[in-house]
This record gives C-alpha cells, structure tokens and sequence, in this order.
C-alpha cells in the first residue's frame, strides 16, 4: 500500500466510486475553486494511480448486476418509462453481446448470398464504383492492357490499310 495522506486517500475513495476527478477533489476537501485543477494533478500522480489500481483489485460486490439490470428494466417497463427500459436494455446488451449477431450463418455459401442480394440492391454501376476503389491496382492494370490492346488493334488495322493503299495505288 502506497503512503498517502488523509486528502489523497480520501480524493481515491471518491474517485473510485464516481470516476470524476473534479467531485472527487472537493470531496477530498479541495476548494470547489481549485477542484478542477487539483482533481487532474493529482490523477497524474503515480502514488495516486497506485493506490486506485489497488483499490479496484479490492473492489468487490455481492450484487448481481445482470438481475439487477433485468429488473429495472420490468420495473421502467411496467410503469411506462421507456428511457429507462431502453437504457437497462442498451447496458445489458453490452454486458451479455448482442445475440441478434450471434444468429448469424457466417458459412461460405451464406456470406456469398447475402453478398450478391446488397450488390443488387447497390446496382451494377455503383459496384462497379466500388470496385474500383477497393482494388484500385487492379482496374489501373485491366485500363492499360486493354488500351494497349486497342493501340495494337489500331496500328494491324492501318497497316492493312496501308497495304491496301498501296495496292490500290499501283
């Protein structure tokens, strides 16, 4: 245990449970003029880090929070306040994961169909646009072949063409 004195220890205490450096300042007895500032000085102490990294190995409760949580979450339900049952909602959907995702096939052939039913939703020339600027490198070299292709188609042409000429000409 790291030697603090009776401000400090009392300013880690608080903290611990309301996890604001200014409130805990003045409760440690810090003026409300000066919290701000002392609250953040003292957070970067390292006798002050010590002792709260102590403090929340220490830190044990009897209290089921999940139970809790569900019924708080019955209790706003019943009695219509629905902030609250979303918000019991949104801290136990952190707590436990979000099932809703688990449901999910991620197998090959299911990934592909999902895939192919948003590319037609998204339609051909945005995919098209996406591609693109996802593999970028790729449409870069696919342009220059095939431009390459055509200068070559170009000049087998005016060579027929020249040739032809000629024997026209004579």
């Amino acid at each position: 245990m790291t030697n603090l004195n009776e401000r400090m220890e009392r300013f880690c205490q608080s903290y611990l449970i309301n996890r604001n450096a200014t409130q805990s300042a003045i409760a440690a007895g810090y003026s409300e003029r000066s919290a701000h500032n002392q609250g953040w000085r003292l957070l970067k102490e390292p006798q002050i880090i010590e002792r709260l990294a102590e403090l929340e190995g220490e830190y044990n409760t009897d209290v089921d929070v999940i139970t809790e949580l569900e019924k708080q979450y019955e209790a706003a339900k019943a009695n219509g306040n629905g902030a609250t049952a979303l918000k019991a909602l949104e801290i136990l959907s952190r707590i436990r994961g979000n099932s809703a995702e688990s449901d999910i096939s991620t197998d090959i052939e299911s990934l592909e169909g999902r895939i192919c039913g948003a590319m037609s939703i998204i339609g051909k020339e945005k995919m098209y646009e996406l591609f693109m600027s996802t593999f970028p490198e790729d449409f870069e070299e696919e342009e220059d072949t095939e431009f390459e292709e055509f200068e070559e188609i170009v000049s087998q042409v005016m060579e027929e063409d020249k040739e032809i000429l000629e024997k026209l000409d004579d």
